[in-house]
């Protein structure tokens, strides 16, 4: 698509509120365009012009606020920004709030923008501390519920010197330090300093004999970054105008703020621009719009119910509704693909399976692009069995058999017509007409096997329509017979009275070769069981070409699932090499 947002959001909306826990609306899109997902917090919306800011004492914004753009650099990506409220409110009193609130920014985000005001220090660290209690956790006031950065992990990934451990850590977002209205110089013994030096030396442990307790709480919060956050960057803002102009940021042009501020502004920007990746999650899967909005709703879902949202457990329910959702997706790719390439009725099997092979094809590559996690293959063997299992009755053979028959069928009302009048106008009740109704017949059937585009029933049809006729037939037989009998009757009553009256031998003799003249005509009649039994040999014939048509049709749907197996297979194992090769790039050292 030219764009991955075919309606650009106008303005941010709500995406989760506070209280109650609740997801207000999703990111939304179909498309499969990548969600690099951007999230501030707590608020530092100054930073993301788009989003409004407070210029009193209370707290401006609530909850989580989202607002989707396309990304200014990468065409097919949407920009995901969202904005958290402050952490520790005093109007909330609440440290459970400020926990969900940061827990769901690092679940939800590719790159978290933490911000301080003037410097980083250590009630920065603390305020940090009461949402990121890190290794020691934290017992939520009222409740049991044990929640830190590493109870969003699975409970056996929790040791952060564990591989497994790191192998989830990967999946959280890049940290960048935002410190707001920094007025200081970035010297450090004497020498300037870098602004990420200035977070790695904040970063620094205590090491020593003093006060453990002392030591811990100042080294808890800065364990937890060093830990879970390894990709790090550090921003310093000067204030962005004078001191009487901040009330009305919002409004002053870009003239009116700092020169240095802009600077700063535009170097962040350029490294979120340039640095944050597609949100992603266990296995490397780049998260869609849809995507993010199921795991927003799975992550509140938990919360609500008193759990602490964990990761994997996301990902698999997420797997669940994604691999549903790509099974409809590859079904619609299915229909769509057999639109645009089908003309039903075709006229054989092998047609329709090659037709059906082309369509397949396109629809697994639709589910594989979607699909993960799918590792007992549910849902592909789900899809595997679709179109042409039998459950369904083979759909596709079906529908291609119902046009079929339908076409034969017409075809053959066409052409009887002529049949159907001259058996109405007692054409063929007279001697002999059985076999002038024979002929005609099969003059018809050489005109029926000429139309074209009549499919894989013409055969079946024919025979169907030939034995509805059977009666008919039967009916023109024995009239035929009746009036042969009668005749044969009426040809020994002329030669018996012919004898009477001959006077001698030799006018004896010229009555029998008048009366045999006579009888020549009706010979033909007299032969009337053999086109019957031609008749009768030829419908047998018939039937067992249908029969040997269903056995061959029959041996190429056999074939043509096993074809199926070994395609479904390979795309299985292409996107399996596709996976390893993105675990093995995550697993290579990064700059």
């Amino acid at each position: 698509p030219p764009s991955a947002m075919e309606i650009p959001m106008p303005a941010p909306i709500c995406l989760i509120e506070n209280s109650p826990w609740l997801v207000e609306g999703g990111v939304g899109g179909s498309q499969d365009s990548w969600v690099p997902s951007l999230c501030f917090c707590p608020s530092s919306a100054y930073l993301s012009p788009g989003f409004s800011l407070g210029s009193t004492i209370q707290s401006h914004t609530k909850g989580i606020w989202m607002w989707c753009l396309p990304h200014p650099s990468r065409a097919g990506h949407t920009l995901v920004l969202l904005d958290t409220e402050g952490l520790g409110d005093v109007e909330k009193g609440d440290a459970k709030n400020d926990t969900w609130i940061f827990a769901l920014a690092v679940l939800l985000s590719s790159t978290l923008v933490y911000n301080s005001l003037g410097t980083i220090n250590q009630q920065a660290m603390e305020q940090l501390q009461y949402s990121c209690p890190g290794a020691g956790g934290a017992h939520l006031p009222g409740e049991g519920t044990r929640c830190s950065i590493q109870t969003l992990l699975p409970q056996r990934n929790r040791d952060p010197q564990r591989r497994d451990s790191a192998e989830f850590v990967r999946f959280f977002p890049a940290f960048v330090w935002a410190v707001r209205d920094f007025v200081l110089q970035l010297v450090l013994d004497g020498r300037e300093i870098t602004e990420d030096e200035y977070l790695e030396n904040a970063l620094k442990l205590k090491r020593g004999r003093g006060a453990v307790l002392e030591d811990q709480c100042y080294n808890l919060p800065r364990k937890c970054i060093r830990q879970f956050f390894p990709a790090r960057k550090c921003f310093v803002f000067v204030p962005p105008a004078g001191w009487q102009h901040l009330p009305r940021l919002e409004k002053l042009r870009k003239d009116e703020l700092e020169p240095e501020f802009q600077e700063q502004v535009a170097q962040f920007c350029r490294h979120v621009w340039e640095t944050s990746k597609p949100k992603t999650i266990p296995g490397g899967h780049v998260v869609t719009g849809a995507m993010l909005g199921n795991l927003a709703v799975t992550y509140v879902d938990a919360i609500r119910s008193g759990a602490v949202p964990c990761m994997e457990s996301a990902v698999l329910a997420l797997a669940q509704m994604e691999n549903l959702a790509a099974v409809g997706e590859a079904v619609a790719v299915y229909e769509e693909q057999l639109g645009r390439r089908a003309a039903l009725p075709t006229e054989s099997v092998q047609e329709l399976l090659d037709l059906h092979a082309q369509c397949e094809r396109e629809a697994l590559r639709a589910f594989m692009a979607r699909a993960f996690k799918d590792d007992d293959r549910r849902f592909q063997e789900e899809l595997m069995v679709w179109p042409l299992a039998p459950a369904p009755g083979q759909e596709l053979c079906r529908r291609n058999e119902v046009a079929s028959s339908e076409r034969c069928k017409a075809a053959l009302l066409e052409l009887s017509q002529e049949l159907d009048d001259r058996i109405g106008e007692g054409v063929y009740s007279v001697p002999g007409g059985y076999q002038h109704f024979l002929d005609d017949r099969q003059r018809m059937v050489d005109r029926y096997r000429q139309v074209p585009g009549k499919g894989v029933k013409a055969d079946a049809a024919l025979q169907e329509f030939l034995q509805s006729k059977a009666a008919v037939a039967q009916s023109i037989l024995q009239t035929d017979k009746a009036l042969m009998e009668k005749e044969k009757e009426m040809a020994g009553i002329t030669g018996g009275t012919s004898r009477r009256w001959g006077g001698g031998e030799g006018t004896w003799a010229a009555a029998l070769v008048g009366r045999v003249t006579m009888a020549l005509p009706m010979l033909t009649h007299l032969s009337l069981p053999v086109p019957a039994e031609r008749a009768r040999a030829e419908a047998a014939k018939r039937e067992q070409q249908v029969l040997k048509q269903k056995e061959a049709e029959l041996q190429q749907k056999r074939e043509d699932q096993d074809r199926s197996y070994q395609e479904n297979l390979r795309q299985l194992e292409t996107k399996l090499e596709d996976e390893r090769k993105k675990l093995l790039e995550e697993d290579s050292p990064k700059d």
